[in-house]
Formats: C-alpha cells, structure tokens, sequence
C-alpha cells in the first residue's frame, strides 16, 4: 500500500503563490496593465448578469467592427476564493485586437459561496453572454471559454453543462470549445489543504462530484483543451494528464505542457499573439484575421 503524503508535501505542489517566489510581483503586473487596458480599450463594465453580490461581466468589444466577432468568456482563477475580474482585463488586449469579442465575469468568492454555486453563477454568464452578444458585435453561435487554474476547473465543468436545464431559450450546444490553462480536474488532492480547506470546505463527497474527471465528456464534436506551464508542480502537471486520461483523446486532443511556463507565467503566453495557447486560442475561435502584432 502507498503512504500516504504529508500536508507539507501537498502545500508544496499546490500552493502557487510560495512555489512562484515573484508570483507577487507577477500579479502586481497584471493589474497594472488590466487598468491600462480597461483605459485604453472599448468597453463595457460592471454589467450585471445575475442578483448575487459579483455576478457582474466586463464586455470588450473587438477593434474591428462589423459584428459577428467569436466571443471568448475568459475565467479568472484564485482558487475560487480570490482574484476578480478586473484581474485578467490584460488579455482582452490581444483577442480584440485580432476580432474577437470578449467577456470576463466575476463570481463570488468561497467562503460566501461554495464551488457549486460558483459554477451555477457562471451558467448564468454564460447564458448571458448567449443572449446579449449579438449587442456588442458577437456572434453567439461562436462562444468559446477559456480558464485559469481554479478557472480551468470551472471551464472544464461548464463545458458539460446541458444548457437547456439553464434556460429553455438555449441551444443545446452553446458551447463551442473550452480551453483549461493550468486546470484543477481532480478536487480530492484539495481537502489535504489546511491553507485552502478554511475557505472551500470541501470533504470526500463535494470533491469528487465537483471533479470534471468524474464528469462524462462533452459530446461530440465539442471539446477540451488542456494546458499546463512545463515549470508547475508535478501535481499540476498531472491534472492536466488526468482531464485527458478522463475524457479521451477525442474530448481533450490537445494535452501538453507549455515550455518555460510557470503557474502565473502561463498566462503571458496566452497573451502573446505568438504564444502556443494564444494561437490554439484562436484556432478554437475560428479567428479569420491575424494581429497588427504579428
């Protein structure tokens, strides 16, 4: 029988913020040039897409007009219990720039709300991305999400969601893609977490039916993909195999990690226009023109 880890070992591996030692800096970065964008950029923010505290959206609207644009709902990460929006607004800039529309929802945060209800919150956004997208430039029918870390897990799951259980208006394919950047697939490793279990609370029971590895895929022919930065944990490095080991080849085709990439670093690489994730990004918006950037 293999024993069982210490909790330090599980800190180790899951605590991103010691493993990464300028992840503080990192993040300071981000926010700094999310405020530049949120100035410099058309947009929409604040929008309110459901009655809880932080169900609110900020839209992007892409540099070139004509409607139509691929919509990118993009998930912030924090463990679900930090982190906001107003976080991520760097990597709109990228994405509208090439056409695509872009929407970023708040949710609220453990220990207000359990994981459950945040991914309830975010069948909402979703759905209103579906209904109001058309009145920003977007085109519904092209809805792709995209998560960070504890957004990947919320990516993952909302990938699987039967959308007409969440509004008889929807179609039943509203999804087109997904992508999990750095996903959590497997919630058990979690409850061996002191620094996270004081705001999660999760036991054996919630973490395994809110572990997308336990979900059934998406149908065909929607599907996962599943990136990593090369430099994370090795646990990390195996959540990313599992969603893959999970679903199939057919569900998650592209599995890989990303090189020189740490947990915080991953994301630089999404807003490159030359970056792997950005380019399969684009590939999953079925973006037809290419950056100024590039």
């Amino acid at each position: 029988m293999t024993p069982r880890k210490p909790t330090a070992w599980f800190e180790a591996q899951y605590n991103n913020r010691q493993r990464v030692t300028d992840s503080a800096d990192i993040l300071g970065r981000w926010a700094q040039a999310s405020a530049l964008v949120r100035e410099r950029s058309s947009c929409h923010l604040d929008l309110r897409y459901g009655p809880d505290p932080k169900q609110t959206l900020d839209v992007f609207t892409p540099d070139q007009g004509g409607g139509f644009a691929p919509v990118l709902i993009v998930i912030h990460g924090g463990y679900w219990r930090s982190l906001d929006k107003s976080d991520y607004s760097f990597l709109a800039a990228s994405f509208t720039d090439e056409g695509a529309l872009v929407v970023v929802p708040n949710y609220d945060l453990c220990p207000d709300v359990g994981i459950e209800r945040i991914a309830m919150q975010l069948t909402e956004a979703v759905a209103w991305a579906w209904r109001h997208a058309a009145d920003h430039g977007g085109d519904p029918s092209r809805i792709v999400l995209l998560g960070h870390s504890a957004g990947g897990h919320l990516a993952a799951m909302l990938s699987c969601c039967d959308w007409k259980l969440v509004g008889r208006d929807l179609p039943r394919r509203l999804v087109q893609g997904a992508m999990s950047i750095s996903g959590l697939h497997d919630l058990a490793p979690l409850c061996q977490l002191p620094f996270l279990q004081a705001d999660l609370r999760l036991d054996a029971a919630s973490a395994r039916r809110l572990s997308p590895i336990h979900f059934p895929p998406p149908r065909t022919p929607q599907t996962l993909v599943a990136l990593v930065g090369e430099q994370e944990s090795e646990e990390y490095q195996r959540q990313n195999q599992l969603i893959r080991s999970a679903w199939g080849a057919r569900a998650v085709p592209v599995c890989e990690a990303l090189p020189g990439c740490n947990h915080f670093t991953v994301l630089h690489d999404l807003a490159d226009p030359q970056g792997r994730s950005h380019q399969i990004a684009r590939q999953l918006l079925g973006l037809r023109w290419y950056s100024g950037l590039l």
